[in-house]
């Protein structure tokens, strides 16, 4: 029996009504605050690369690419969104037809924005034949893979990869009406309340809906659509309660440091493969992130534990299970996210002491700690112990404390180490 294709479930008219309920629905959504990764996004507008956008659910992506498209104008562009059911069973081959509906609709035009893009199997293979005909792509997608190097085999490395991430800090303040502060100018009152936001934002996260409906369980429902939708469905796991435990610990440990050996016998998931895999399967989600050690060693890189962090403290605090309120964690988790926004080059240090430091920047060579508060006399001189024998064994050239206020420098191994207030750091890190 022959398999019925997409095109043939539907009729013309429906196909037609779909496509045009799409695009009005997109074009009429509220476009909220500017992203700052939209200047990455313009500054590759004139290239004949596919901007592909990557990230977690709800973080944005399409928000975005509505803002991109108000910039464009409303008859530059067409509009598909594959999570809509109505595409199930859509194939890499339909595309032709449905490119030729699309021109019949809304008449000749030369940019593609596409939601969700890895729901299509193969998606790769039509984009980079339209590219070829002249016509521009942008692109979303739920699943870190579409950032692969293997992806650019496929699309001939024509394509700009953007990471999006829940909102900054800066974006959280831009988002709730609060303005940054000059930092050379600041009164009492303002340093109040640029620390009282952070620690709201530390405790609520960045994720746009559930900013805009905190009466709703939406972080709760977000984090079972990745394990249920974006893991277990797409990898086709029969073991969800595993997959949960597993999730469930990571996420109610952020800044954790994590053996996958132990992991395998605390949760008794029967080898370490199946713990690897599923590590994988929710980094692949922007669910977590894991950060290696710093090690000249590749070998030592790789069985040294790992420390995973939360894409969202938000979540981390909603979903996540704590016996007492765990803030130094969470903040360093949102440091990492900071960094991690940046660069992909981020490790923690643990030095032949097992004094351990919290990030590593070897293309800066710098090292960073964080600290909550430096007021009690035996946390400072543990934070200074760690980064004195840490500068003696590797290549520093800067070093900083981020704690809750500013300091005078402290001199650390010959290095000038800054103490930094963690708030102000956010936002710099934004402009710089």
């Amino acid at each position: 029996m022959n398999e019925m294709t997409w095109k043939s479930r539907w009729s013309n008219d429906q196909i037609r009504s779909m496509l045009i309920e799409q695009y009005d629905s997109f074009w009429h959504r509220e476009i909220g605050i500017e992203r700052s990764k939209i200047e990455d996004v313009e500054k590759a507008a004139d290239l004949p690369h596919a901007i592909i956008i990557s990230g977690l659910r709800r973080a944005g992506k399409s928000t975005m690419l509505a803002q991109v498209a108000h910039k464009l104008g409303k008859d530059r562009f067409y509009y598909i969104n594959f999570e809509d059911d109505r595409f199930l069973g859509f194939r890499a081959e339909d595309a032709s037809d449905l490119y030729q509906m699309l021109v019949e609709i809304f008449g000749e035009r030369k940019i593609f924005i596409i939601d969700e893009v890895q729901n299509i199997p193969g998606w790769e293979h039509f984009v980079r034949r339209f590219m070829e005909m002249g016509l521009k792509f942008y692109i979303t997608g739920s699943n870190a893979s579409l950032l692969s190097r293997d992806l650019g085999t496929r699309l001939t490395g024509r394509y700009v990869p953007i990471e999006l991430f829940p909102f900054s800090f800066s974006e959280y303040l831009k988002f709730c009406g609060e303005e940054v502060p000059n930092f050379q100018r600041m009164t009492t009152v303002e340093r109040s309340r640029l620390n009282n936001a952070l620690n709201t934002y530390l405790i609520s996260g960045g994720i746009p809906d559930a900013l805009k409906y905190p009466e709703l369980p939406l972080l709760r429902t977000l984090y079972d659509d990745i394990l249920y939708r974006d893991i277990a469905t797409r990898y086709r796991l029969d073991a969800v309660t595993a997959l949960k435990e597993l999730a469930f610990f990571l996420i109610s440990n952020p800044a954790g440091a994590v053996s996958f050996n132990k992991l395998k016998e605390r949760l008794r998931l029967g080898s370490v493969n199946t713990v690897i895999s599923y590590v994988e399967y929710m980094e692949n989600s922007w669910l977590i992130f894991t950060l290696n050690l710093y090690a000249f060693s590749v070998k030592r890189q790789q069985i040294a534990s790992k420390k995973v962090y939360c894409i969202d403290t938000g979540m981390a605090n909603s979903v996540g299970f704590q016996f007492s309120p765990n803030t130094g964690k969470l903040l360093e988790n949102l440091v990492f996210l900071t960094l991690r926004r940046k660069t992909k080059e981020v490790y923690y240090c643990m030095t032949s002491d097992g004094y351990e430091v919290d990030f590593y920047l070897p293309d800066q060579r710098q090292l960073i700690q964080v600290s909550q508060r430096l007021e009690n006399m035996s946390t400072r001189e543990r934070e200074i112990r760690a980064l004195e024998a840490a500068i003696k064994e590797m290549p520093i050239e800067s070093v900083i404390i981020l704690s809750d206020a500013n300091e005078r420098a402290i001199e650390v191994g010959g290095i000038s180490v800054k103490v930094q207030s963690i708030s102000e750091w956010l936002v710099n890190q934004e402009s710089s």
